[in-house]
């Protein structure tokens, strides 16, 4: 996937250190102290462009939410959300996923996000979906005891695919949707992927799985 590039995100990020950490590592089971609190704190991997996790963080002010995504030039526009929403509630980190266990301690983090990741449909490309058994081991690793992952797509086939990661791997399903936006679920908060797609009258795919004890 190519992004265009933006020569004024490095010095943007750099302006805006309350919002996008740098030196995540050095937080590493300090984040109650980043946050001024002990409230639990939920991470999106791949937060893209912003909107799900700053509207999360102003719907639920008492839980912390820290979006995670590598590329700067998709970062500067979460980043944008971040500072115009002026909440404490909610940091970035412009960082690869892939190293979540140099940022966080075992038992930091109590949520997880996967919205709309992508979906890397080439058998020789698996062990980079964000639902492979090699990701759902770092999660675990953060993860408070049951940790539970939140996953949307708008691909039926990663959908059908991460459901049987999750099983194989010993994860509980607690809560699966083939078509989210005519379920009965309340109070989803759309990304802008999810926004785009469902507007074209795709189905949104969406399911919750926790660890087991």
């Amino acid at each position: 996937m190519r992004f265009r590039n933006k020569p004024w995100a490095a010095d943007f990020i750099a302006e805006n250190s309350f919002y996008c950490i740098p030196n995540p590592e050095s937080h590493k089971g300090k984040w109650s102290e980043i946050f001024g609190n002990n409230n639990p704190i939920h991470i999106e991997v791949g937060t893209g462009k912003g909107t799900f996790v700053t509207e999360m963080a102003k719907a639920n002010p008492t839980i912390n939410y820290i979006g995670i995504e590598l590329f700067e030039s998709v970062i500067v526009k979460a980043l944008e959300k971040a500072v115009e929403a002026d909440i404490p509630n909610v940091k970035l980190l412009n960082v690869n996923a892939q190293k979540l266990a140099e940022y966080f301690e075992a038992g930091e983090v109590d949520r997880v996000y996967l919205n709309f990741s992508d979906p890397w449909p080439k058998t020789r490309h698996e062990k980079r979906r964000l639902t492979y058994k090699g990701f759902l081991d770092l999660y675990k690793e953060v993860l408070v005891p049951q940790g539970e992952i939140h996953f949307k797509t708008d691909n039926r086939g990663l959908f059908e695919y991460s459901l049987m990661s999750f099983s194989e791997y010993g994860l509980l399903l607690k809560y699966v949707s083939l078509d989210l936006h005519n379920s009965e679920f309340e109070g989803n908060i759309m990304t802008e992927y999810e926004e785009k797609f469902s507007n074209k009258g795709f189905p949104i795919y969406r399911c919750e799985v926790k660890y087991p004890e």
